[in-house]
């Protein structure tokens, strides 16, 4: 399943990413949709902006927390969720060769091919947050 197309506040939000980290950030949200189409329990997510960032919520299941991409101010993009959560701790040990930014997010310079595979973990692991806390 592919993203759907944005919403305007949300590509504007990407707009305004660096054109370096843009690319990195839209393949973000690609693999937050791919990987949400493949969560069922999630039930279907939404797009919107919270702290001025992309986020995807699942608003009508609430089975998780909130998804972020963002374009930090020391440069390239990120994925980042609640930081109240225990999703980036767990997720450090499972994959310690990514870059993290404490308790909050993944960062990756705007050169980095994020891995997929690893990252797919936490996102799925994001949106089902509150069915495995239950």
């Amino acid at each position: 399943m592919s993203a759907p197309g944005l919403p305007p506040d949300v590509e504007a939000a990407f707009a305004a990413f660096p054109a370096s980290a843009r690319a990195g950030g839209l393949a973000l949200r690609d693999l937050v949709f791919e990987v949400a189409a493949r969560t069922p329990e999630a039930g279907p997510i939404s797009e919107d902006l919270r702290w001025g960032e992309p986020a995807y919520l699942t608003a009508q299941t609430r089975s998780g927390t909130t998804i972020r991409i963002g374009a930090p101010k020391t440069g390239g993009y990120g994925l980042f969720v609640n930081c109240r959560t225990s999703l980036i701790e767990e997720f450090r040990e499972m994959a310690p060769h990514l870059r993290f930014d404490g308790r909050r997010g993944v960062l990756f310079a705007d050169r980095d091919r994020p891995d997929r595979v690893a990252l797919a973990m936490l996102i799925r692991a994001a949106l089902t947050y509150h069915l495995r806390k239950a």
